[in-house]
């Protein structure tokens, strides 16, 4: 005769057992198998139910999410042409008038008065551009400022009123964050993708040589046209600048960070482009025998090798020689070029302060005076 036990233990054996047959004079305890026997079955198919149902709305949550985020951004995203001069050709002994090319690039719209933030390579040398809004209204538009250094740049379209997209705080993003991307690429308008944050803190070479720092980089496919488009977080704002891909790879993709753009639009807006400080040098980073940074007590095993010195400049004024190694500038170490840059900021610009240089083996403090770059 079966227990309850032998019953129990029948069923953690077969989970999936359907019983339709009696043992003996046992008929209580068959049916008592078979209904444990049937709740099991229905309830693993419900669990398989469920989970397809949560996969469903975990898709349809993401999918609502993207197109959320579309149609609050998309209406400030604009397809910008710009007209550049090419290159003069010679022909016959004489120089012959240079054509003119179009090309494309994408741009937001974040002030209703039509100011426009996009790349700096975007409007390089433009001497005409237009914009067309999402209703496929085409309006003049001219260049405000450019920063080169950043690859930012503020344009303004003739008009008012117009759509806007919000900044947000790209210093909040996180890897694994879902981003969207908007823009015109190769000319297709209003395209979306989507992906993730892929890294935070990537430092990437703009055109002028100098380095941006806080880059983000992402995985939402990017194409020649996208450059200028805004990259937007899952609330809505715009956390990034689409700037740049890695030819021949798939995947890695970068934009300006807006805590960056965000302090560059006002001075471009202002002054038509960022103000930093030149002592009047050049140089290359250079790294210092362990014997050098043990006998100098130097906190940083590199530094500035000085190679030419403006004559006339902050730097020849100060005293700085071709051969010195800057080390410090205002209390800040400087191992290379990129932290000499980082220094020298509007800020510095005719404050006075001290440079640390190691010259013929000898530590000297010189007081410099920065000037404007021109």
């Amino acid at each position: 005769m079966f227990s309850v036990f032998s019953v129990f233990q029948a069923l953690s054996l077969f989970p999936h057992l359907r019983l339709s047959v009696t043992f003996g004079n046992t008929k209580d305890e068959v049916q008592l198998l078979k209904l444990i026997s049937n709740e099991a079955i229905e309830r693993e198919s419900g669990d398989a139910r469920s989970d397809a149902e949560r996969d469903r709305e975990l898709l349809d949550a993401y999918s609502a999410a993207v197109t959320d985020v579309v149609e609050r951004v998309a209406p400030a995203v604009v397809h910008l042409e710009v007209v550049v001069p090419t290159q003069p050709r010679r022909g016959r002994g004489q120089q012959r008038e240079g054509r003119q090319a179009t090309s494309s690039g994408s741009g937001f719209v974040f002030a209703s008065d039509g100011f426009v933030l996009t790349n700096s390579h975007v409007v390089e040398r433009a001497t005409r551009m237009w914009a067309t809004t999402s209703d496929g209204s085409r309006c003049r538009a001219e260049l405000v400022g450019a920063d080169p250094d950043t690859d930012l740049a503020v344009v303004r379209v003739d008009g008012s009123g117009f759509a806007t997209a919000p900044f947000g705080d790209s210093s909040r993003l996180r890897p694994g964050q879902v981003v969207v991307a908007i823009g015109n690429p190769l000319g297709f308008e209003s395209t979306v993708t989507a992906g993730i944050v892929s890294a935070l803190g990537r430092t990437m070479r703009a055109q002028s040589g100098r380095l941006i720092d806080s880059v983000i980089q992402t995985d939402a496919a990017l194409n020649p046209g996208n450059s200028g488009g805004p990259l937007v977080s899952s609330r809505g704002e715009v956390v990034g600048v689409n700037t740049a891909i890695i030819a021949g790879a798939h995947g890695i993709c970068f934009a300006i960070p807006s805590s960056t753009a965000q302090v560059v639009i006002p001075q471009l807006i202002r002054d038509g482009r960022v103000r930093r400080a030149f002592i009047g040098v050049s140089g290359q980073s250079v790294r210092l025998s362990r014997r050098r940074v043990q006998l100098s007590h130097l906190t940083a095993a590199s530094g500035v090798l000085v190679t030419e010195v403006v004559e006339g400049g902050a730097a020849d004024v100060a005293g700085l020689k071709i051969r010195d190694v800057i080390l410090e500038l205002g209390g800040t170490v400087i191992s290379s070029v990129d932290d000499l840059h980082r220094v020298l900021t509007q800020e510095a610009i005719s404050h006075e302060t001290t440079v640390s240089v190691l010259r013929n083996g000898q530590l000297m403090s010189l007081r410099v005076t920065p000037a404007e770059r021109t």
